[in-house]
C-alpha cells in the first residue's frame, strides 16, 4: 500500500468510496474493505450513510487509529454555528471523536470562504478533525484557502480520470505541498473497453480498471478513490501495487484526455472550472 505525503497528512493512496451507496451495501462493502486490507474510508453529509459506515469501522475489528477518515460538510452547513454542530453530528454517526480528514463539498455558496476556512481550522483546533482540505475547488480558490487557513490543506478531491486533464490543478497543489484525491476515476465505466486502455491492461494481464487506479496513484502527489458493491471488484481494485506502468503507458493514458470530459459539474455547485 502506497501512501501519499500531503502537508503533514499520511494519506493511504486508495481509499474505499461510499459515494451513492445505500446503508445495507454500505455495511455489507465497508467491512469487507477493511478485510482486504483497504484503510481508507471516505464518505460525506450528503451521501447519508455516515451512520452506516461508523456501525462498520466500529464492528470491523480494525482499529480506529489504522484507518484514515474522511467526511465532507454539505453546503447547507457552511455558516458557522450550522458548521460546528454538523461535525460534531458527523461524528456522533461516525461514532469516533475524530475525523483524520474534513472538507469543504463544493466551492459555491453565499457564506464568505474566510468563515468556512475559519470553522475548518476552529473543528481542526479542537481535536475534532486531524487535517483539513477541500473538494471541488479551481486554483484560484486553493490558493485563497492556502491564504486563509492558518492550517495546511492538504487536499483538493476532484474528479479526474483518463478523460479529463487536470494538469493545471495538479501543478498547483505540489506547489502548496497538497494531495489531489481523485474521484469518478473510472469515468462513470466509460474506461471499461476502450481499446487503448484494454492494450495496456492486456499487457500487463489487469484489468481496465485496475491500469486507471495504478495511473492515478503512480502520478505524484495523486490519492484516488475506488467504490463498488461488488467484493471481488473491491478486492481487483486494491490489487494494483504489484506492477508499474512505463512512462510511455502512463502518457498514452494522459492522451486520452477530450476537452468535453469533464463528467461532474452542478452549476449551482461548481466553480469556474480551470
Amino acid at each position: 500500500m502506497f501512501t501519499v505525503n500531503a502537508n503533514g497528512a499520511k494519506i493511504p493512496a486508495i481509499g474505499f468510496g461510499t459515494f451513492r451507496m445505500p446503508g445495507a451495501d454500505v455495511l455489507r462493502m465497508v467491512p469487507a474493505a477493511l478485510k482486504l486490507g483497504y484503510r481508507h474510508i471516505d464518505t460525506a453529509q450528503i451521501y447519508g450513510n455516515e451512520a452506516e459506515v461508523g456501525e462498520s469501522i466500529a464492528a470491523s475489528g480494525v482499529a480506529r487509529s489504522d484507518i484514515f477518515l474522511t467526511t465532507k460538510v454539505w453546503v447547507d452547513k457552511y455558516r458557522h454555528d450550522d458548521f460546528i454542530k454538523s461535525v460534531d453530528e458527523s461524528l456522533k454517526k461516525l461514532k469516533t471523536d475524530y475525523v483524520d480528514l474534513l472538507l469543504l463539498h463544493w466551492p459555491k455558496s453565499t457564506v464568505p470562504l474566510a468563515e468556512r476556512i475559519g470553522a475548518l481550522n476552529e473543528v481542526r483546533d479542537a481535536g475534532k478533525v486531524r487535517h483539513i482540505g477541500v473538494s471541488n475547488f479551481n486554483t484560484a480558490l486553493m490558493a485563497e484557502s492556502v491564504a486563509l487557513s492558518k492550517a495546511p490543506i492538504v487536499t483538493n478531491q476532484i474528479e479526474y480520470h483518463p478523460y479529463i486533464d487536470q494538469r493545471i490543478v495538479l501543478d498547483a497543489a505540489r506547489k502548496s505541498g497538497m494531495s489531489i484525491t481523485a474521484y469518478y476515476a473510472m469515468a462513470d465505466g466509460k474506461v471499461i473497453g476502450d481499446p487503448a486502455i484494454k492494450a495496456i491492461a492486456a499487457a500487463h494481464g489487469k484489468s481496465e480498471a485496475q491500469v486507471v487506479l495504478r495511473w492515478l496513484v503512480q502520478q505524484d502527489g495523486v490519492v484516488t478513490l475506488s467504490k463498488t458493491v461488488g467484493e471481488e471488484r473491491a478486492r481487483r481494485n486494491f490489487d494494483i501495487f504489484d506492477f508499474e506502468l512505463s512512462a510511455g503507458e502512463m502518457q498514452a493514458l494522459h492522451a486520452l484526455a477530450k476537452l468535453n470530459g469533464r463528467i461532474v459539474n452542478p452549476v449551482n455547485l461548481a466553480p469556474q472550472w480551470d
